[in-house]
């Protein structure tokens, strides 16, 4: 199945592009928008007709996999126009792209078209987002539904993992650590969620793209942390860190955007159809990464 990957120089999009590239049967192609990475090519979501578009025309997608999006929650929220544009304009063009070429759909959304008062949460529970990036997700979702293609939905939430750029929370604060500088951060102790290694969402969709599956899945490890908890498990790992972690309360924070507090979400759904596959968590991730540190400094 040829796979063209939309955001393949991001965190999901990067781990799925690497994985696709291994499986002969699956031909794929990778693109960028605003921060290239190897492999991939240039194509402008925002604007399908960008001379310097990759010519997507000579690959002839049967997939398209859209993982591009504005995730900064609180820029969104002060920035609303821009976040409708790079979250749902963006979709909407992605599937004008897709239905050229009678493509199958996959879009990654995620666990903030929930309101936080109930979760983790199933496929079947209502949505309510609390933030503009949580209504522009859920938007993007409608259009999906809403158009003819073959769609699968993925909801994720807290991805971490191998990143060209460590933006992701768990890579950052391993740097951070690593560093030996002294920094002080605060960590809600009330914002609930279930992080997921990008490395197991890529196996999932694999294994979702492959058996033509259709509808939501939501993607969860077992790990069900606040924040705080979260960053323990990162900084135990480092004894000679010199970060101080201060726990407090989301409403402490003065953030822009509401948070879904009691978010998460359940893979019952995904693992009752795939009973052998094996989340990892994030104790997984540290130890394979400090290995892989160690070896590399030897």
């Amino acid at each position: 199945m040829r796979t063209l990957v939309l955001g393949a120089s991001g965190l999901i999009g990067g781990n799925l592009h690497q994985l696709l590239k291994n499986k002969s049967e699956w031909p794929v192609k990778g693109t960028y928008f605003s921060y290239e990475t190897k492999d991939t090519e240039y194509y402008n979501t925002l604007n399908l007709r960008d001379p310097k578009n990759f010519d997507v025309s000579e690959f002839k997608p049967e997939v398209v996999v859209h993982c591009g999006a504005l995730t900064w929650v609180d820029y969104c929220e002060e920035n609303p126009e821009e976040s409708y544009t790079k979250t749902v304009q963006s979709t909407i063009n992605a599937i004008k792209l897709a239905e050229s070429y009678n493509s199958d759909f996959v879009y990654i959304s995620t666990d903030y078209v929930f309101d936080g008062k109930s979760g983790p949460y199933t496929e079947n529970e209502g949505t309510n987002p609390v933030s503009v990036y949580g209504r522009h997700k859920l938007e993007a979702e409608r259009a999906v539904l809403n158009s003819e293609l073959n769609y699968l939905i993925c909801r994720v939430t807290n991805v971490y993992g191998e990143e060209e750029r460590g933006k992701n929370f768990i890579s950052r604060l391993i740097e951070s650590a690593k560093s030996g500088e002294e920094k002080q951060f605060k960590f809600p102790i009330d914002q609930f969620a279930t992080p997921i290694n990008a490395a197991d969402v890529a196996k999932a969709i694999f294994l979702l793209m492959s058996d033509d599956k259709r509808g939501i899945y939501h993607l969860a490890s077992t790990d069900f942390v606040n924040r705080y908890q979260l960053a323990q498990r990162v900084l135990k790992r480092f004894p000679d860190h010199r970060i101080d972690a201060k726990a407090i309360f989301t409403s402490e924070m003065n953030q822009s955007a509401e948070r879904p507090l009691n978010g998460g979400l359940i893979s019952a759904k995904f693992l009752f159809e795939y009973p052998t596959f094996e989340f990892s968590n994030v104790d997984d991730y540290l130890d394979k990464t400090l290995k892989k540190s160690n070896k590399a400094n030897e």
